[in-house]
């Protein structure tokens, strides 16, 4: 298992393709301005010592010394021992809604975006539980199983989006049903479902009837809503440009508007709460409380310790390869001119 303590420093390799872009713009104009006064033949005679490749490999070690010296500032961890560690928790799932209406952007950026950002820090508030996460529109899909990995779960989540399902619709009854597959352990007392959504519904079932199931295994419902009452209509953008507004059958611009009233009854029916997610701080903060009035179980979790620095190793090699650059003359080695593995005494 690999950590990375500062992450940040990944950008700097940005500086690698800029400087390859430079190096190669910088040899098309020597050579363009060096024939404007003589031939290739006659600069081989004036310069007969000039290597023509070590400028790129000067360049290779340069690039190789600043990428690892990066890499040290990142400053890799692995781990080296997998060890079982006793933690106390409840299980919760968190059923997201990837439909189109939740591209509305009655609330900002739009409602995707944010039920991604109130279910993230609701992860960061968590110590110990166990996690998993659902997709659902038309259909429900597993994005994530029961896990204790946070970092796994922010990564499933930033990456849901509206066509990772190709059935639309909202089909909240489909989204409950598969979450009460989700618990895998029969005495977890304490089992919490939240759905985020607009309150969009187009299941043609009951979802109540799926609610009672959930209740029957021992799973509370919550629900967050994310939108505004007052609604907004659907872009459907290209390339981060809004192209149209989604329109129904008869050419109408389809308003989407925040269902308050599904939500509530969802809620009240799964022994939960209803929750308005327009302020994620406050949003937060009070799932945060009711979390903390659960009782928690206890639970046996895999879990890599001991982790190790290696950034010694990548500052070492990125010393080397800078060495190396600064040791590396732009001249023919005699030794190798004598051999011509590159072709570079060329013809006279």
């Amino acid at each position: 298992m690999i950590q990375f303590d500062e992450k940040i420093y990944f950008y700097l390799l940005a500086i690698v393709p800029v400087m390859v872009l430079a190096f190669l713009f910088l040899q098309v104009w020597k050579r363009k301005t060096q024939r404007q006064f003589a031939t290739s033949g006659l600069l081989r005679r004036l310069a007969p010592d000039k290597s023509s490749f070590k400028s790129a490999l000067k360049l290779i070690f340069f690039l190789a010394g600043l990428a690892f010296l990066i890499m040290g500032l990142v400053n890799p961890k692995i781990g080296t021992k997998l060890e079982t560690v006793k933690r106390e928790g409840v299980d919760i799932v968190f059923a997201v809604d990837v439909s189109k209406s939740m591209l509305a952007e009655d609330i900002a950026p739009n409602r995707l975006e944010k039920a991604k950002r109130l279910v993230s820090e609701i992860i960061n508030q968590l110590a110990s539980d166990r996690i998993g996460i659902i997709a659902y529109a038309g259909q429900a899909y597993p994005q994530l199983p029961i896990t204790t990995d946070y970092g796994a779960a922010k990564m499933f989540l930033q990456s849901m989006n509206t066509d990772m399902l190709s059935s639309q619709g909202t089909a909240i009854d489909a989204a409950i049903e598969l979450a009460s597959t989700y618990y895998d352990d029969a005495e977890q007392t304490n089992r919490v479902l939240f759905i985020v959504s607009d309150g969009e519904d187009h299941s043609e079932r009951s979802t109540i009837d799926a609610v009672e199931l959930a209740i029957q295994n021992g799973i509370r419902v919550f629900t967050i809503g994310v939108g505004k009452s007052k609604g907004a209509p659907i872009p459907i953008k290209r390339n981060g440009v809004v192209e149209q507004l989604k329109k129904d059958s008869q050419g109408e611009v389809v308003i989407t508007r925040l269902n308050e009233s599904v939500l509530l009854e969802i809620a009240k029916e799964g022994n939960g709460e209803y929750i308005d997610g327009t302020n994620t701080e406050k949003s937060v903060e009070y799932i945060k409380e009711q979390l903390d009035q659960m009782d928690k179980k206890e639970f046996e979790a895999k879990q890599f310790a001991e982790y190790k620095d290696q950034f010694q190793w990548f500052l070492g090699l990125g010393f080397l390869f800078l060495f190396l650059d600064i040791f590396l003359l732009d001249r023919k080695t005699q030794w190798l001119k004598k051999l011509n593995l590159f072709n570079e005494n060329g013809h006279e």
